[in-house]
């Protein structure tokens, strides 16, 4: 296992960061697969953070523990707005 050099208070600071900006989110699913999808980070919470997916007809998981972020399991990249 490798071990991070951040720690969850340096990683809620980079998601709070995000809030309400367009995020792409890849999701390590396990077995080499992956989930790819933009959307924007709604909500910041004290155990977790929400993303709700531009796609209607999204049904994965859009809430994730900062955790998850640390470890990799979860990445998130600021998009530009297409306006």
């Amino acid at each position: 296992m490798i071990k991070s050099t951040a720690s969850i208070s340096q990683v809620k600071e980079i998601i709070e960061k995000l809030n309400s900006k367009n995020v792409e989110v890849t999701v390590n699913l396990g077995r080499n697969k992956f989930a790819k999808f933009t959307g924007v980070l709604s909500g910041v919470y004290p155990a977790l953070f929400t993303v709700k997916p531009f796609d209607k007809d999204y049904r994965g998981k859009t809430s994730y523990s900062y955790s998850e972020y640390l470890c990799g399991k979860v990445r998130l990249k600021e998009t530009v707005s297409e306006s």
